[in-house]
């Protein structure tokens, strides 16, 4: 039956071909077709689905009995049919279920009872010389003139190689999305720590009395960017759950349907506004350490908000291109933008690398100044001063494990020179790619003093930890005290000692914010 061309063929009723024998050729390519009939298809012997864009799934794979070739539109059904095909075990033709099974050629006795179609007792036929040639009697297949071969009765049949087009390709291997059964646990713990990390830093930073720094406003928009990576692994790893074992038969109804677009979407979007905001954080400390002494230069929460409304738009900008054809979120199982088919998404995808590598070496120069500007100079090597210089190598490390391995491999592959498989990325992808999702919230939140005082306060509140609550409280009020006393006899001191007092203040608050401590 040669349905080809006609474009306007959107169904196939569900009975249209039930109880007949056939058709043993079934060609619907270049059809607007988005399913086939689940019942009938017993007999196709060649299923021909060429450029039938719309038809993302199969019929039940049970239901395509004598299936010997297939030429599709997707690699992905290619997949299904083939590992279905290794598996099956069933008659090749339904008009005689007698029972038949398929075996391995290489068993003699298949051979034997092939010929004589039956399931007899080999070592018996052995006995008897007319039998003992099993190998003549296998070429010869007959008696003289008359044939006593049938096939399709046989006991043991060869099982049917299946012939199908498009093979798998280096975007879209045959397997499941996760691809390794150890990155299918991990990414289940990485997402949740992701969520719970950054959904706590929202929810403390919010309820907080405290009067909204920049510190902590930049702080907010970090833990929503991280958010949104540990949402996009969320909806990779249920996908993956839902579809373990036979994701060749979803994987392009998932590819090209609006739940990959969003998952993509969240991935490039939380991934760059997370870059944009760390380096944000990390100028903005810069900026008012080596300016302590003119206050009317530091960082207010009007430009700060200018400065983050910039990167939104930047970030959200780079996160809908591949919605609208520049570079595409379906090219691969995970969702990013790996089409680098048309110069402009090979820029894009630069672009985006570029963007992350600035971003790194912005932070690491930033941090290396800013040592020098918070260490004393009066008593070196002591230990605050050696605390400090560790969590900025801490924060320039997770960082350089972040970005590194992924933009190193990531530039090879924009530049069409690809050093790894999409398979082996899958571990960059899952283990490197939100290691900062999962550590910002405790290395520049949850592990800092100010924190701990906004959640004991907060837990208060609720009835809980309220002696922890007034401790901090306490320590809150005296430390107000201390400053109001400094400031009065500020102009009691020399250039260089308000200076030092006021590094000291700036350092006294940088530490409470959780930013050097």
């Amino acid at each position: 039956m040669v349905l080809k061309n006609n474009r306007n063929l959107r169904v196939i009723h569900r009975d249209a071909f039930k109880g007949a024998m056939g058709p043993g050729v079934l060609d619907v390519s270049a059809t607007a077709l988005t399913k086939l009939p689940p019942q009938g298809l017993e007999s196709v012997l060649v299923l021909l689905a060429q450029s039938a864009y719309g038809l993302k799934s199969l019929p039940p794979l049970q239901e395509l009995w004598s299936l010997r070739e297939a030429h599709l539109t997707y690699n992905s059904h290619c997949c299904a049919l083939l590992s279905w095909n290794t598996h099956r075990d069933l008659p090749i033709n339904p008009a005689w279920s007698n029972g038949s099974t398929y075996c391995d050629e290489s068993d003699p006795s298949a051979s034997v009872q092939r010929v004589i179609g039956g399931s007899a007792d080999t070592t018996l036929l052995m006995d008897v010389p007319f039998f003992s040639d099993a190998d003549l009697f296998v070429e010869d297949e007959g008696f003289g003139n008359v044939n006593f071969h049938y096939p399709e009765l046989d006991f043991c049949q060869t099982r049917p190689t299946l012939v199908c087009t498009p093979e798998a390709d280096a975007f879209n291997p045959c397997e499941d999305i996760a691809g390794f059964s150890f990155l299918r646990v991990a990414i289940w713990f990485i997402n949740i720590l992701a969520i719970t990390g950054n959904l706590t830093v929202l929810l403390v930073t919010s309820t907080s009395r405290t009067k909204l720094t920049v510190p902590r406003f930049l702080m907010c928009h970090l833990a929503f960017a991280d958010l949104c990576i540990g949402i996009y692994l969320l909806m990779i790893a249920t996908i993956d759950l839902r579809t373990h074992g036979h994701y060749s038969q979803h994987a392009i109804e998932w590819q090209t349907g609006p739940g990959c677009s969003a998952a993509g979407f969240l991935s490039v979007f939380g991934g760059e506004l997370s870059v944009y905001t760390l380096s944000s954080i990390t100028l903005e400390r810069w900026h008012t350490i080596t300016n302590a002494l003119q206050v009317e230069r530091r960082l207010v929460l009007t430009q700060a908000a200018s400065i983050m409304a910039a990167g939104w738009l930047i970030c959200l900008g780079m996160g809908i291109l591949p919605l609208v054809g520049v570079s595409s979120y379906s090219k691969v199982s995970m969702c990013l933008p790996m089409d680098i088919e048309t110069p402009l998404a090979q820029v894009f995808i630069i672009i985006i690398l570029l963007f992350n590598v600035a971003a790194f070496v912005v932070v690491c120069v930033c941090y290396v100044l800013i040592y020098p500007a918070v260490k004393n100079p009066e008593i070196p090597g002591r230990s605050a001063d050696t605390k400090i210089a560790k969590r900025m190598a801490v924060l320039i490390f997770t960082d350089f494990l972040c970005m590194a391995p992924i933009s190193f491999f990531a530039i090879s592959a924009a530049f069409k020179v690809p050093l790894i498989t999409v398979t082996n990325s899958k571990i960059l992808l899952v283990l490197f790619f939100p290691i900062n999702s999962c550590a910002n919230p405790f290395l520049y939140a949850i592990f800092t003093k100010a924190f701990r005082k906004d959640a004991y306060r907060l837990m208060s509140t609720l009835g809980c930890c309220k002696n922890k609550a007034s401790v901090y409280r306490m320590k809150a009020y005296c430390c107000e005290d201390a400053l109001k006393s400094n400031l009065g006899s500020k102009n009691k001191r020399s250039g260089a000692g308000m200076r030092l007092a006021d590094m000291s203040q700036q350092s006294h608050h940088l530490k409470e914010e959780g930013e050097l401590t």
